[in-house]
């Protein structure tokens, strides 16, 4: 068995789902120390508690701690506006880069990055973790399979809570700022979901129609609602709604519908996965993924991009296709302020 390796977290004070981050690679067993560099050392603290004697080394010099330490894999989680100098430190150091999306506030930032990474033959693995959550994974599988057919269209929906916007403090942090995260719910939430569209089809999106702003009327920068129109180069057709309208919790799913049959992606019900399809005569009616959901989640994925890391297995995603959603959310927010379909750019 390979030897495990050494990783690296990049953060600063509230660095976005840190304590997931550390508690995963707690767990990951192919991880044999961490060390963390922030220039506040306002996280060394909670690195401490939940990594214990896996900590290596703290640091408030990133490029001396990666000079020194030099880790297979740096975790970079960071506000968007500061994380490609950080991640651009992390390949000259010729580390693999686990990135906290959005990890830009601008797509041709996140294009640099993937030039010298696969300049450099690294990993560039953006956190969008529903990838492998297993429901999903068997979504993909059947649309592979040709299970549906031709796809003719699809449908997303991931909504969140207005409440949270409605926290005094929350305008207070950085992912209320556009000039810090690049906008609101599309790219911090909705961004998965375009994500796992184009991951599941096996189509990318190619133009974007649609509107972006403010519904709930609360003072902020960036948007809380989305409702678009996508085109994909497969000829397929779909539509989103992106936004933050409920008291708590989620409403979130995916559809997908082709010329042998539908599936519904759904979390929220007793099962996630439920399609019907013509393609075996011998089955009839809605099927039902009946397999446990897990793993899934931030642990899950954090050990995949580790293994990817060791050289163990194959990245789950790779720099190309985290720059592909990217665009698709920077081509969607440039149609709804120009009021015009936009061709999705192709970094």
């Amino acid at each position: 068995m390979p030897s495990p390796i050494h990783a690296a977290i990049l953060t600063h004070a509230a660095g976005p789902h840190l304590d997931a981050y550390l508690t995963a690679l707690a767990q990951c067993p192919e991880v044999e120390t961490v060390s963390v560099a922030d220039a506040s050392g306002a996280t060394f603290a909670a690195a401490k508690k939940t990594l214990g004697a896996k900590l290596r080394q703290t640091s408030q010099d990133a490029a001396a701690l990666l000079r020194e330490v030099r880790p297979a894999l740096a975790l970079v989680t960071m506000e968007g506006v500061l994380s490609p100098p950080a991640i651009d430190l992390a390949l000259e150091n010729g580390c693999h880069v686990f990135a906290e999306k959005p990890a830009c506030v601008r797509a041709s930032d996140f294009e640099k990055l993937v030039h010298k990474a696969e300049a450099k033959h690294l990993h560039l693995m953006l956190a969008l973790a529903n990838r492998i959550t297993p429901a999903n994974q068997e979504a993909r599988r059947l649309i592979r399979d040709g299970r549906l057919g031709k796809l003719y269209g699809i449908e997303l929906h991931l909504i969140a809570d207005q409440t949270r916007l409605k926290n005094p403090n929350y305008a207070k942090n950085w992912f209320a700022s556009k000039a810090r995260a690049g906008g609101g719910h599309l790219i911090w939430l909705g961004i998965h979901w375009l994500d796992l569209a184009m991951h599941i089809t096996g189509a990318s999106i190619t133009d974007v129609a649609g509107f972006s702003g403010i519904v709930g009327g609360q003072p902020l920068e960036v948007e809380d609602s989305n409702a678009l129109a996508l085109r994909f180069d497969n000829g397929m057709f779909g539509t989103m709604t992106s936004g933050y309208y409920l008291e708590r919790g989620y409403h979130q799913h995916i559809k997908v519908w082709g010329e042998k049959g539908w599936l519904w992606l759904c979390e929220q019900t007793e099962a996630p996965l439920q399609w019907q399809s013509s393609t075996d005569p011998k089955v009839t009616g809605i099927q039902s993924f009946k397999q446990p959901n897990e793993p899934r989640g931030y642990t899950p994925y954090v050990r995949a991009a580790v293994r990817a890391a060791a050289g163990l297995e194959a990245p789950p995603i790779t720099p190309r296709e985290g720059l592909r959603v990217l665009d698709t959310v920077f081509a969607c927010y440039e149609a709804a302020r120009t009021g015009q379909t936009k061709t999705v750019r192709r970094g």
